[in-house]
């Protein structure tokens, strides 16, 4: 995994994924206490950065290989990039789902033409076991959701446009705040910032209870989150950090920061009245950190990464009645 592997599929990327802008707020500021910068990957295609790591899996494969399919397992987000990523190259693709992920992106993801097969993440069925399972009988090629190489690479463009971005404001130093669950798109901005913006640190950031990447970083080794599922901010709710990605996320972040469901229910109102952005709780975190808990933030301006708007109408209207 490099820095070379990232700039091949920004190339491949090129014309298919949005650049997504940055976007900042006074009355943001003003909570924060210094310079907010968002980077609204809600806007990308599907809703979620996701697409940016299907991409750049699928278009790696042969041809052979995409003719006889992929397979992925996901909450959502990574559902919905890769299924969108295999119908633009013709090739079929089977999602695994937990059962009790939002409808919406259950929904979105047979919308874009994938077959879904669905698992009791409540019971303790393994995705994973499941997922091998069908790659095997089918002779699917299986695209992990964050421990991947070509998914970090794709993800890692986030990074390259957000050192080009920050560069265009002036903005040299400071920390990026990014939604975290495996570490897939922390570990490629982060190798992303360390060629192109070196005086910009990345930092992973996740919810109350499901805090593993912030453990781990603490302790040195892979920690590993008690429950599976139970969060509003389920795009992001890992077991544990990859094995490919925590060395990296070792080497490369600062500090991570955790934050309350309320605080993330909270930034998810604050984007939608300051911003006009539509972000999912899980895709929040990382602006509820740079609004709440700027006692853990180093510089005069903050980047925040908010990485999916997959959220069920409920779940947002709840935030908007409570927050707005």
């Amino acid at each position: 995994m490099n820095i070379d592997m990232i700039r091949a599929a920004a190339t491949r990327l090129k014309g298919h994924a949005r650049r997504t802008p940055l976007l900042t707020s006074p009355f943001l500021d003003e909570i924060a206490g210094r310079r907010v910068i968002v980077k609204p990957e809600c806007l990308q295609h599907t809703g979620s950065f996701k697409f940016r790591g299907g991409w750049s899996a699928v278009s790696a494969l042969d041809e052979a290989t995409r003719k006889r399919g992929v397979i992925a397992f996901s909450s959502g987000n990574h559902a919905q990039g890769v299924a969108l990523a295999a119908a633009k190259h013709g090739a079929p693709a089977v999602i695994v789902m937990p059962n009790d992920a939002p409808a919406l992106k259950i929904d979105n993801t047979r919308a874009l033409g994938a077959e879904v097969v669905l698992y009791d993440r409540p019971g303790g069925e393994n995705r994973e076991a499941v997922g091998d399972v069908i790659a095997r009988e089918r002779g699917l090629t299986l695209i992990r959701p964050y421990d991947e190489p070509q998914v970090i690479a794709g993800q890692g463009t986030t990074g390259l446009e957000i050192a080009e971005q920050a560069r265009e404001l002036g903005v040299e130093n400071g920390d990026v705040l990014i939604c975290c669950g495996g570490g897939g798109l922390t570990s490629g901005i982060a190798m992303a910032l360390e060629a192109e913006a070196p005086g910009l640190r990345a930092r992973p950031v996740e919810p109350e209870g499901f805090d593993d990447v912030v453990r781990s970083l603490i302790t040195g080794g892979i920690e590993t989150n008690n429950r599976q599922s139970g969060s509003l901010c389920d795009a992001i709710i890992t077991p544990s950090p990859g094995e490919i990605t925590f060395p990296i996320m070792s080497r490369l972040c600062g500090p991570g920061v955790v934050v309350s469901e309320d605080q993330a229910m909270h930034a998810v109102a604050l984007a939608f009245k300051r911003l006009k952005i539509v972000v999912e709780p899980g895709g929040a975190v990382a602006l509820a950190a740079a609004l709440f808990h700027g006692d853990k933030i180093e510089g005069e301006a903050v980047v925040a990464v908010c990485t999916g708007g997959n959220v069920d109408k409920d779940v947002f209207g709840d935030a908007l009645a409570r927050f707005a």
